[in-house]
């Protein structure tokens, strides 16, 4: 085990703070959940794992949860997992649990959260990572991991280097596929070459991945998405390779009928993470006077529908 051994926050866990602090509850580590329509449920029975890695769960007994952070220890690490539609409320949920130094690591779809982080508690703290993994919650207190798993993270500044890097250890120590990032905003963009066709257009048209992918239209149709957002990186600095956006659509049928995170709020009415997840990386490419039409009627569609 690595010597890495820090009191963890989850700041909201549900699918993806339900799994991977499970995961670090499982292998002894002292994890704090801060949970809001799961409490009830995860006192009575614990938190429920069903993995295609294992299952397993956290007993009621040895599970740390609760509804407000004032009653939660100050941490050493905390782990962001809410949706970025509540990012306004971060400094009331973190501040009563952090020390001097705590390092905050936000696992958020988009772009941007870090530089929110950093506005408000400095940059020398925060890392960002990637969750690419398919994962649902599919009841109070239980999470269906199906697919994948692998955290891709880095720091915001190198001054956060070394934290970046006992946070891999401690992750790979748990049997969390961790890599460490050279560089956050390439590997920022590189998920949203992803995300922002398949929870964009999977949400608008209500179709899981597989069915985006099943004609020569629907292929199509991602394919352009995504050539807009690889324009957009170049402008930002970040150069992806040439063969990308086919990469991203070959690895996507192993995930089978896969539900965007942001079709499920869809379907359960709660508010779509399109401001990190589609309008601000958009908003690089208008800055860089880029053509992006898709892009665009994309954003309108989901903003109907947010209404």
């Amino acid at each position: 085990m690595p010597d890495y051994r820090p009191t963890i926050a989850i700041i909201g866990a549900g699918a993806i703070g339900g799994y991977y602090g499970g995961r670090l509850a499982q292998h002894g580590y002292d994890v704090h959940f801060l949970v809001r329509s799961d409490y009830d449920a995860i006192r009575k029975n614990g938190l429920i794992v069903q993995s295609i890695d294992g299952d397993f769960s956290i007993s009621a007994d040895r599970v740390h949860v609760y509804r407000h952070p004032a009653d939660m220890p100050n941490v050493d690490f905390a782990i962001i997992t809410t949706k970025s539609t509540s990012n306004h409320d971060l400094p009331k949920l973190l501040r009563p649990i952090m020390k001097p130094d705590t390092v905050l690591l936000t696992l958020q779809n988009g772009l941007g959260g870090e530089d929110d982080l950093a506005a408000t508690f400095g940059p020398d703290r925060i890392l960002g990572g990637m969750a690419f993994v398919c994962i649902n919650r599919i009841g109070p207190g239980v999470v269906h991991h199906m697919d994948h798993g692998i955290i891709r993270l880095g720091p915001f500044r190198e001054s956060a280097r070394e934290a970046a890097k006992q946070v891999v250890a401690m992750f790979t120590a748990c049997k969390i596929r961790c890599d460490e990032l050279s560089d956050l905003k390439y590997g920022r963009w590189l998920k949203l070459v992803w995300n922002i066709p398949f929870n964009g257009l999977g949400t608008v048209m209500d179709l899981t991945t597989d069915r985006l992918l099943a004609n020569d239209a629907g292929r199509t149709a991602v394919a352009d998405l995504m050539a807009e957002v690889i324009a957009a990186a170049k402008a930002d600095g970040v150069h992806l390779p040439p063969d990308t956006a086919q990469q991203q659509i070959d690895r996507t049928p192993s995930m089978g009928a896969y539900k965007s995170s942001m079709q499920i709020d869809r379907h359960e009415g709660r508010p779509l993470e399109i401001e990190y997840i589609i309008e601000r990386p958009l908003q690089i490419a208008r800055k860089a006077g880029l053509a992006s039409p898709n892009w665009e009627q994309l954003l309108k569609l989901l903003k109907i529908l947010q209404a």
